[in-house]
């Protein structure tokens, strides 16, 4: 069950702590959880309305569902042969369906001679709600047997294509606006230059393209996972949905992030009201989907098993109204200038289109954030048609000194390590003898090299110039002809004071 205070907490509008005085009071005083954030002056109404308001509302007659009651009743069959379900409230929580809508699929099933009734749950047969328990007549064990033929799926009841439209289009990701104290909270653990961040703001405020590019090791990835953080609103994403009597999956736990946790044992007493939820949607956080050099084209399309007969949606599918981020861009197996023609459309038009195996096309908004990162050239990768359609273009350039020995210090302090000036100067020796500029990532390789050694060791964590020159021999890849007459003289006067061991 989903908690009303998890998803105040996830929209910033009230405090774990403030979960707590709201339960103490509900305690206390009886009342509904939104009640007493209200009276305690936490919340406003209106802001309690607002959040119900953004939540899917369960549907409390089979009527009212938005998608066919054959498939309904088909994929309750299915259930029923697949998991030996045999009482409404198993078969309620596998659909993520109200109750009363499967005793309406159970009393059709029944009328049409595939279930029957065989008598009352063994757990409760003394409740005044005490259950019937139901089982596959040999007509419903045929027909579950012909629907599993069409499709495996049994699951969470699917939601329509319609209703999966107009909820991408409520909970678009331009209904949030980043300020610049949001930057500065988001980015606070990273230092990056003032100017970038006052170039990266209306870049995210947009919510349209993004091409961050620059020499490797300088925070690309850093920067993109950090703005997959950064926005604060709940969204709800579905378990799937129907497409021509095609299961389409979309919710997947690798991506999407539940809105959960925090006030886990406090369920029944700040749960939002089971007539509001729609638990065929799942709340979650804006989902971040990050991709690599894995990535094909195939992945940007509708995935069928021929095994299963049902649809995985495809990455920017589930990265709706969340960021799309495709990391080291110009490196996957498929050409640039091929899942750039993929984009063409999308961020034109906004919309997708995808096509079942049937040959049957749909579309679908196109919402996210489009972040494409690369070390390479942009000139190298795209024309200047599709470099008009990426509206916002960041290079990340090699730090200054200055920054370079904030983090430094930084990384250093936060393992307990004291940075000397001989070993900042030792370590900027050694780069600009390989000829190499400055990387921010330079300082947690080498402190994680340098832990590794001490470790080794076993010794305590330190900086010692004999460590350090290993670590820069693992961070440069250099020929003995190439090695600096000064750096074979270090290394000469580093390798004579290393202790003499005992060889067996």
């Amino acid at each position: 069950m989903y908690l009303l205070g998890d998803i105040l907490v996830a929209k910033g509008l009230i405090s774990a702590s403030d979960v707590e005085r709201a339960l103490e009071h509900q305690h206390a005083n009886g009342g509904r959880f939104g009640d007493c954030l209200v009276a305690l002056g936490i919340v406003t109404e209106d802001q309690i309305n607002e959040v119900l308001s953004e939540t899917p509302e369960a549907p409390r007659k089979l009527e009212e569902m938005d998608v066919e009651p054959m498939l309904l009743l088909q994929l309750m069959i299915k259930g029923i042969h697949q998991e030996s379900f045999e009482t409404p409230s198993q078969i309620t929580d596998a659909m993520c369906l109200p109750n009363s809508i499967i005793n309406e699929l159970l009393q059709d099933s029944v009328e049409r001679k595939l279930t029957e009734i065989v008598g009352q749950a063994a757990n409760n047969v003394n409740s005044a709600l005490a259950e019937m328990r139901y089982q596959l007549t040999q007509l419903g064990r045929d027909w579950a047997n012909e629907s599993l033929d069409q499709s495996q799926y049994f699951g969470p009841a699917p939601i329509s294509l319609e209703a999966y439209q107009d909820r991408v289009a409520l909970q678009r990701i331009t209904n949030e606006w980043v300020s610049r104290d949001d930057m500065k909270e988001a980015f606070k653990h990273l230092v990056i230059p003032d100017r970038f961040l006052d170039r990266l703001g209306p870049a995210i405020n947009s919510c349209t393209a993004l091409l961050l590019y620059g020499p490797a090791g300088n925070g690309k990835t850093s920067i993109a996972e950090v703005i997959g953080e950064i926005f604060r609103n709940v969204v709800y994403i579905p378990h799937c949905f129907e497409v021509d009597g095609q299961i389409i999956k979309v919710f997947d736990p690798s991506v999407h992030k539940p809105i959960k946790g925090a006030n886990a044992g406090t369920a029944g007493r700040a749960t939002i009201h089971r007539e509001h939820l729609d638990k065929r949607w799942v709340p979650c956080h804006r989902p971040l989907v990050i991709t690599g050099g894995e990535l094909t084209l195939d992945m940007l399309d509708l995935k069928f098993s021929m095994i299963s007969k049902f649809y995985e949606a495809p990455l920017q599918i589930k990265a709706l109204n969340g960021i799309f981020v495709i990391d080291d861009f110009g490196r996957q197996r498929a050409k640039p200038v091929d899942i750039l023609n993929r984009w063409i459309m999308p961020l034109n038009n906004r919309v997708d289109y995808l096509s079942l195996h049937t040959g049957k096309s749909f579309q679908v908004p196109f919402d996210e954030l489009v972040i494409f990162s690369t070390n390479m050239h942009p000139n190298d990768l795209m024309d200047r048609a599709f470099l008009r359609r990426i509206t916002y273009k960041l290079e990340t350039v090699e730090p200054s000194e200055e920054l370079f020995r904030q983090v430094f210090d930084n990384v250093a302090r936060k393992e307990g390590l004291e940075l000397s000036e001989e070993i900042y100067r030792q370590v900027l020796d050694d780069i600009r003898a390989n000829d190499e500029p400055l990387a921010y990532f330079h300082p947690q390789f080498i402190v994680s090299q340098v832990l590794s050694s001490c470790k080794f060791e076993g010794i305590t964590p330190q900086f010692t110039p004999e460590i350090v020159h290993d670590a820069m021999l693992n961070l440069f890849v250099r020929s003995e002809a190439a090695t600096p007459d000064a750096l074979k003289k270090a290394a000469t006067e580093i390798e004579q004071t290393r202790p003499m061991r005992q060889t067996a």
